[in-house]
């Protein structure tokens, strides 16, 4: 009988374990560097910003190879979350899995750890928690780009209303109960979103960020 409450007692840490490695190995394929290499461009980490994301593939590859690498990346986040969701395992580790891809698009073990900022994935990754969420930070990132036609600012900001929303929502009821643990790793993946556009905070506040609008004069 002991050991069976032993086995019950890790069997979460276990499933938790297992869940987020997988998440983390989707998170590792790099739609960028792919893309651009089935598509003929360069390495992606050797051009414009050297960030294996959609935005920087745009500046050299074009919408298309843009919208493929964006939409890889959303998946990566969005997949694992599902799965995790569907097989119902326990909020707890729904958000690790979360959190676990989010770090392998940052952090790729098949690419020596050389990844992107992580706003794609983390979009697809609260589209599958919450997609009331996810539609709201789009439209939040839609207004911000259009006033300033800079996509860092407009996805920093639609990042750091995401945890807000989800808290607003749950206290109002909106879109169902969401865990504690769900928002906490929203506010890491926050955090972390930070911390991979430093450069471009320091940019933004030097005034010297580049927008889209001056990328179409030049």
């Amino acid at each position: 009988m002991n050991n069976i409450n032993e086995l019950s007692d890790q069997l979460p840490f276990f499933l938790m374990s297992i869940a987020g490695l997988c998440a983390y190995l989707v998170g590792s394929i790099s739609t960028a560097i792919i893309t651009c290499k089935m598509m003929g461009l360069p390495d992606p980490r050797t051009q414009g910003s050297n960030n294996p994301g959609a935005t920087n593939v745009m500046r050299f590859g074009g919408k298309k190879a843009a919208i493929i690498t964006l939409l890889g990346d959303a998946l990566k986040g969005l997949l694992p979350v599902i799965i995790a969701t569907l097989l119902k395992m326990p909020a707890a580790v729904i958000a690790f899995v979360a959190l676990a891809a989010f770090l392998g698009h940052l952090y790729p073990i098949f690419f020596r750890f050389q990844g992107g900022k992580g706003v794609a994935t983390a979009l697809g990754c609260i589209l599958a928690l919450s997609p009331f969420v996810a539609l709201c930070a789009l439209l939040v990132w839609i207004i911000i780009f259009k006033a300033t036609k800079i996509s860092s600012i407009a996805a920093l900001t639609a990042a750091l209303f995401c945890p807000i929303f989800l808290w607003v929502f749950n206290l109002l009821g909106l879109g169902g109960s969401t865990s504690i643990y769900i928002i906490i790793s929203v506010i890491f993946m926050d955090i972390m979103l930070i911390i991979r556009h430093k450069d471009n905070i320091k940019r933004i506040y030097k005034g010297e960020e580049g927008s889209f609008s001056k990328n179409k004069k030049s």
